[in-house]
């Protein structure tokens, strides 16, 4: 497996790693946040839990928790974005899912643009990502490695 590793870390590399704890937020921009929000929600099946600034202002900024981990997922303003980064970046975050294709799928009819079709990987892992309506990449995957770390939590 892919995981091998844990808990051999050397010196040198285990201070490198350790500044980088966990993800603390993923960030996608939209030009019409309260219309993000809006597919976001129909996509996620969750309201966002915090909104900036507070209603009945038009939101800025919103998060969303996700998953087993309540990971977070942010929507914020174009306006905010750094220069330079008016379309899809170079990373692209995969974010586990049970039924990849039944996703992938659901995310086209919402009306998201196909990225990268479905693909499957060595060990079991497929991956795929879309264009969100708003520009942005969004990737989701198969993982056996998160089933199997996020099980022994």
């Amino acid at each position: 497996m892919c995981h091998a590793y844990r808990g051999q870390m050397s010196e040198k590399t285990s201070t490198a790693v350790a500044a980088l704890r966990g993800m603390a937020t993923v960030s996608l921009w939209a030009d019409d946040v309260p219309a993000a929000v809006d597919w976001y929600t129909r996509v996620l099946g969750t309201d966002p839990y915090f909104v900036r600034p507070e209603p009945p202002a038009p939101p800025m900024y919103v998060e969303f928790r996700l998953g087993d981990n309540h990971d977070e997922l942010g929507i914020i303003d174009r306006s905010f974005a750094p220069p330079g980064s008016s379309g899809p970046g170079g990373v692209v975050t995969y974010w586990h899912v049970d039924d990849l294709r039944g996703t992938y799928q659901r995310l086209l009819d919402e009306g998201a643009t196909a990225y990268e079709p479905p693909t499957d990987r060595e060990a079991g892992f497929v991956t795929a990502a879309v264009l969100d309506p708003f520009g942005n990449i969004l990737g989701v995957m198969y993982n056996p490695n998160w089933l199997e770390h996020s099980a022994s939590e």
